[in-house]
């Protein structure tokens, strides 16, 4: 894929690049598409995936950790980056 097409991607949140998504699976599964575009359209699918999971890693390393203390206190601690 171009640079361009990676760039559209790089621009979608993660609702606009799972509901393309989607529908790229939806096409796929019917079979209404030529054996040449539906090579195009996996191919932007897997980068659509790809972008999806750098989304959601980008937020779950923002997810701040609540931590009670005996002595009643709280204390924000950031998600363990090292589980992903």
């Amino acid at each position: 894929m171009s640079d361009d097409v990676q760039q559209e991607i790089d621009g979608l949140t993660f609702e606009q690049a799972a509901e393309q998504l989607e529908y790229i699976i939806k096409q796929l599964e019917t079979g209404g598409v030529s054996l040449d575009d539906s090579v195009k359209i996996y191919s932007r699918g897997v980068l659509l995936k790809q972008h999806c999971d750098k989304k959601l890693q980008e937020a779950q390393a923002k997810i701040e950790k609540i931590t009670m203390h005996k002595d009643g206190t709280a204390t924000l601690e950031d998600f363990p980056t090292e589980i992903l």
